[in-house]
């Protein structure tokens, strides 16, 4: 067994990344994918928070990269959903403590382990977010419908082909998808936030889901709940369709309040080329 790894990545913070890992991890593991989650955000970890685990962490990824515990000691297995489990990180240590040979012998020990492997990346362009993209086969750029969180993915985007092992092996390049969060069709139809279309426009990746505006995802994270095991959310549902494709099923078009709605979006998107067709003129890699 050979795992795929998935850094969930982002150039500005906020945005819901950590959320975003818990929620598509847990998708695929109620799909059957033996999956797990790894914090690479030392010294800042909250992936334990949002999956509700925090009293379970003994052992974490450091204490497994510098040999002081074995992998099996470390990981914490989810007691809602079966094959989905957690790999924390150190609080304590500075973020230069990853080591590209500690994480490499630890990514090796779980891909002989696991289907999936999710790096819950640090926001940037530091030191633990390229540990978490070295090893990427495919990345999920998380942003919000605003300027700032659009530029700084469209950064992360220029990153991601030139930084990671399979560029340096001369593989096939990381796939690249975008996840829209925090999208709100009714202010983007009234020109208050930036429309798919045009966020499309702008990051040439492929678009893998948009999750709406929803105080259900608080309210799963505050509980340290994986925001897609709730189906009957908008939310939830928004994760686990974007599981869907990137398994390679069919969910056209992509599921909001309103599909009507979507189209006027996409359409409003079309009509206003000019600010950010400005600010996005020059590249960012």
């Amino acid at each position: 067994m050979s795992a795929t790894v998935i850094t969930i990545t982002s150039g500005k913070g906020g945005v819901g990344k950590t959320t975003t890992t818990a929620a598509f991890g847990a998708a695929l593991a109620l799909r059957g994918k033996r999956v797990c989650l790894v914090d690479f955000d030392v010294g800042l970890r909250n992936l334990d928070l949002v999956l509700g685990v925090e009293k379970r962490v003994v052992y974490d990824f450091l204490h497994v990269a510098n040999g002081q515990a074995k992998l099996h000691q470390a990981l914490i297995k989810d007691k809602r959903v079966d094959n989905l489990f957690i790999l924390a990180t150190s609080q304590t240590h500075e973020k230069d403590a990853l080591t590209l040979d500690g994480v490499s012998r630890v990514m090796e020990q779980l891909k002989q382990e696991f289907d999936f492997i999710l790096c819950d990346s640090p926001a940037g362009i530091e030191h633990g977010a390229m540990m978490a993209l070295y090893h990427a086969d495919h990345a999920i750029v998380v942003c919000n419908p605003e300027v700032s969180s659009i530029r700084d993915a469209d950064r992360i985007l220029g990153f991601i082909a030139s930084k990671s092992r399979r560029a340096e092996d001369g593989q096939e390049a990381v796939r690249e998808h975008l996840l829209v969060t925090r999208f709100d069709t009714d202010r983007a139809q009234n020109g208050e936030m930036i429309s798919l279309r045009e966020i499309q426009d702008i990051l040439s990746a492929e678009l893998l889901g948009v999750v709406p505006e929803s105080k259900a995802v608080l309210k799963a994270s505050n509980a340290g709940v994986p925001a897609s095991l709730d189906a009957e959310t908008d939310a939830g549902r928004a994760y686990r369709d974007a599981v869907s494709r990137f398994l390679g099923e069919a969910r056209n078009p992509i599921r909001l309040p309103s599909a009507a709605a979507i189209e006027a979006t996409l359409a409003v998107g079309a009509e206003q080329p000019g600010f950010l067709r400005r600010l996005f003129r020059f590249s960012f890699a």
